[in-house]
């Protein structure tokens, strides 16, 4: 057993090469031969911990699964299995872990859950609780998940900064989002930041997004941390941060500023991947830094337009797409995407993309009409009701909306306007904002005097996380609903469901006929920043 672990020992240092190098001489080897044998024959009479020692070194140098050595050491470790101690437990679940399922393995990894069940109440060690969380994965029965969290719990003022990244990462392998524990582990975090190594922040950042578990103070934290110590990190470490945080919908306002401008002095680090991943996070968190907006469009739009020789047709849309959001127009990649082959070959591609790439093309085509300096607010909009029925959704704000107004023909809902834009509810009022008009008076003729407002009932995942900051696509639209003449009200659908109908109503008049309910102003990119 020695002998084996400390093969182990030195052969998980390496690198990828020199293992495969090493491990061809280590099976070729004579004296590992005859170890195999030794172990082959002394299994049955070995201690517990040299036995399970034994199958996870031997497991982990890559002897093939199918050997008579593998499932001898499987099998005795299921006899034995009642006199494994917690630690022997932890092991043998890591190694479980790592092997392809089979007759039994899989008989191993029934009783070893039964085992563990039966042992949680006893293990006190959070080590040792964290690697079973992991080893025991997403399939383990609820009620099991359930004990695992209640001991992790029992044990949470014993945490330290090294555990509480592991059970971190456990809950992901587990897929078990343990708010009590997420929060503990993430205070912890925030205290030791500074201790946490490049990868370990951004795999605290990916488990956080798949567990789908958002606590803006450690986004905040670990944002401030990465902007306060630029100086240690790499350009593309930074990209990797960003993208991490716009995956989560944070925007890390700072961090982004100061990456511009680095970005802005030294753009020929930036290859097409990265330039995509940019793109991509400042527009859909709806960013564009303070007081260097115009130099920011035109760095980007210049790497880009570098690309345009090499860039396929579906990295060209992304790209474009994403400056449009963010209300720039990049007229040279525009002149390339549009071309007549470079659309057919998008459209027609086949795969499992096409609808979204469809959806992209008309966002870009309506920013090119409505982003376009030339563009004026028409003196009438042609709009249609796009069905009577209201979804379960939207019935508590009709209903409201009835007894604010008095009448349905106070207002429409459903609208449909030109470019795929829809609204939930349109409301029309006289210029001073002090009365509500009927549709019906107003519906067929343009008149300058005549506001219109547009309700849009949103879920909290178009805001950026812990504000009202409209994301990317959001924003696009309600900057296009303004250019339409629209003034856009948007209300956060849960906060409005949780509402008693009394407060509905009222929270409607504030938004309706309040001084500051809306502005008259055209809306900026980041609204609400």
């Amino acid at each position: 057993t020695n002998c084996l672990t400390t093969l182990w020992r030195l052969f998980k240092n390496l690198s990828e090469d020199q293992q495969r190098y090493e491990k061809q001489l280590i099976f070729e080897h004579p004296a590992f031969v005859k170890l195999c044998q030794q172990l082959l024959r002394d299994s049955r009479r070995m201690m517990r911990g040299d036995l399970v020692f034994s199958l996870h070194a031997v497991v982990n140098l890559g002897v093939p699964q199918n050997t008579l050595l593998v499932q001898t050491l499987v099998r005795v470790c299921q006899e034995k299995l009642n006199q494994l101690d917690n630690r022997c437990i932890s092991v043998l679940a890591t190694t479980l872990a790592g092997m392809d399922k089979d007759k039994n393995v899989s008989a191993l990894q029934a009783g070893l859950q039964l085992l563990v069940e039966q042992r949680i109440p006893g293990i006190r060690d959070i080590f040792i609780l964290q690697n079973l969380m992991k080893c025991m994965g997403k399939d383990a029965p609820v009620f099991l998940k359930k004990k695992l969290e209640m001991a992790v719990l029992k044990e949470i003022d014993h945490l330290t900064f090294p555990n509480a990244l592991r059970v971190f990462l456990a809950l992901v392998a587990m897929n078990y989002c343990s708010i009590p524990i997420l929060n503990a582990c993430s205070e912890m975090i925030q205290e030791n930041v500074h201790d946490a190594p490049f990868r370990q922040l951004i795999l605290i950042l990916e488990a956080c997004y798949n567990l789908q578990y958002r606590n803006v103070k450690l986004f905040s934290t670990l944002a401030d941390y990465v902007n306060s110590t630029t100086c240690l990190w790499d350009k593309r470490q930074i990209i990797l941060f960003l993208s991490a945080f716009e995956t989560l919908g944070f925007q890390p306002s700072e961090l982004m500023d100061l990456f511009a401008e680095k970005l802005t002095e030294d753009p020929e680090f930036l290859n097409l991947k990265n330039l995509l991943i940019v793109l991509r996070v400042y527009s859909r968190l709806n960013y564009v830094p303070r007081g260097q907006k115009h130099l920011f469009f035109e760095t980007l739009h210049s790497c880009l337009n570098k690309y345009l020789p090499q860039i396929s047709n579906t990295d060209l849309l992304k790209a474009v797409y994403s400056l449009c959001i963010l209300g720039y127009l990049p007229h040279r990649a525009l002149d390339e995407l549009l071309q007549k082959d470079r659309r057919i070959e998008l459209l027609l591609s086949g795969d499992l993309y096409k609808e979204q790439k469809e959806m992209m093309l008309r966002c870009v085509k309506a920013c090119m009409e409505l982003d376009s300096p030339s563009f004026t607010k028409p003196a009438f909009v042609l709009t249609e009701d796009f069905s009577s029925l209201v979804s379960f959704n939207l019935r508590k704000a009709r209903e409201a909306l009835i007894e604010l107004l008095g009448d349905e023909n106070m207002f429409r809902q459903n609208v449909q306007l030109p470019y795929k834009y829809h609204i939930d509810f349109e409301i029309r009022m006289d210029s001073d904002r002090k009365k509500v008009l009927p549709i019906a008076a107003t519906d067929d003729h343009a008149d300058s005097s005549v506001q219109r407002l547009a309700f849009l009932f949103v879920p909290l995942s178009a805001f950026c996380v812990g504000t009202m900051h409209p994301q990317g696509k959001l924003a696009m639209k309600k900057r296009h609903l303004n250019k339409l003449g629209y003034h856009v009200i948007l209300v956060l659908n849960k906060k409005f469901q949780e509402m008693t109908n009394k407060d509905a109503v009222e929270f409607l008049k504030g938004k309706i006929y309040s001084e500051n309910a809306f502005p008259f102003s055209e809306v900026t990119v980041q609204d609400n920043n």
